[in-house]
């Protein structure tokens, strides 16, 4: 099938291409009749035209489209932070797209993005993103670059924290607090993050020598109230864990909810470190221990590789990948008994 274009519609309706574009923009140049009927075949033709085109110079929207799951979560909040000190410096606009973990979503948005809509992109993925064809298909147009949520697989610059090690040394930290029995909560089978943090964690689990039997993976939901349920079960079991590591932060609510309820005290009867960048930590009751991810400087680290692809389109990209160690912070849902 013929793809569909401006100078097709104008062809068609045997008028100018101006014409058409004038119709688009609601010049009043055109008459209402024939923008009517421009307008008419477009929707016939399931034609969206480019709304930035209009403006583009020499190829340039300078506007970068920054892909995220979430914005409630803090962590995404605060990259998206450091990513618009570095464009709004350059002179770029950011445009913000949420894909709520869902690999359909982010699928439509980087085709809608592929017309030049945006000059590159800069993207986390989502829970469900466990094939890459539709990521692939958009950097043969436009760079993408990576930060947190990664594709490895695909070559382009991936900003990343040093998850693997962070895994172990949550886990370490808890086991050397006394636990035995120790629960990793997963969102994600696919996700980069989960998979590295996954591997630190048994690679303790193994190194201190706990029972593999009694320490365990647990595959959580993206519903705050399924979640509840799947700590409260496992927190009511007879071998419940006296350790928990929480791989993403909108599991902290949830840990702290169901062993309220249950009467299980934190950190007597159970030690918990959450993955999480949320500044409440330091106040909740009691006190959250955390590996606190280098948001800002992800975010930043990732805008400014991408717009160094911009400015030279030689660059290889994977050039710019970087680690940016995370950091943990001790507090007191982790004190050992004295």
């Amino acid at each position: 099938m013929e793809k569909i274009t401006i100078k097709l519609l104008a062809k068609s309706l045997n008028v100018s291409i101006a014409t058409v574009s004038k119709s688009f923009t609601g010049s009043h140049e055109v008459s209402e009749a024939t923008r009517k009927r421009v307008l008419d075949l477009a929707k016939e033709l399931d034609f969206v035209p480019n709304a930035y085109a209009g403006s583009l110079r020499g190829h340039k929207s300078k506007t970068i489209a920054v892909l995220i799951p979430e914005v409630a979560d803090s962590f995404f909040s605060t990259a998206l932070n450091g990513i618009e000190e570095v464009t709004l410096e350059k002179g770029y606009q950011t445009l913000i797209c949420l894909t709520h973990e869902k690999l359909e979503k982010e699928q439509a948005l980087l085709k809608e993005l592929a017309n030049g809509r945006v000059d590159g992109v800069i993207m986390s993925v989502s829970s469900e993103t466990n094939s890459f064809d539709h990521i692939n298909a958009f950097i043969k147009k436009l760079p993408i670059v990576f930060f947190d949520r990664v594709c490895a697989e695909l070559k382009t610059a991936c900003i990343t924290t040093n998850d693997f090690e962070c895994g172990y040394i949550a886990t370490r930290h808890l086991i050397e607090a006394g636990c035995k029995r120790i629960a990793l909560l997963s969102i994600s089978n696919a996700l980069s993050i989960i998979s590295e943090r996954s591997k630190g964690f048994q690679k303790a689990i193994d190194e201190y020598g706990l029972d593999t039997g009694a320490c365990s993976i647990i595959n959580c939901s993206q519903q705050a109230n399924v979640n509840y349920q799947l700590i409260s079960e496992l927190m009511s079991g007879p071998d419940r864990p006296d350790g928990i590591v929480a791989t993403v932060e909108k599991l902290t609510t949830e840990i702290y909810m169901a062993c309220a309820d249950l009467g299980v005290n934190i950190p007597n009867q159970v030690k918990v470190i959450c993955f999480s960048n949320q500044s409440s930590a330091g106040i909740l009751n009691p006190s959250l221990t955390t590996i606190t991810q280098p948001a800002f400087e992800m975010g930043k680290a990732a805008a400014k590789a991408l717009l160094r692809g911009l400015k030279n389109k030689e660059l290889d990209l994977t050039d710019e990948s970087t680690v940016i160690p995370s950091v943990l912070t001790v507090r007191n849902s982790t004190v050992r008994k004295k």
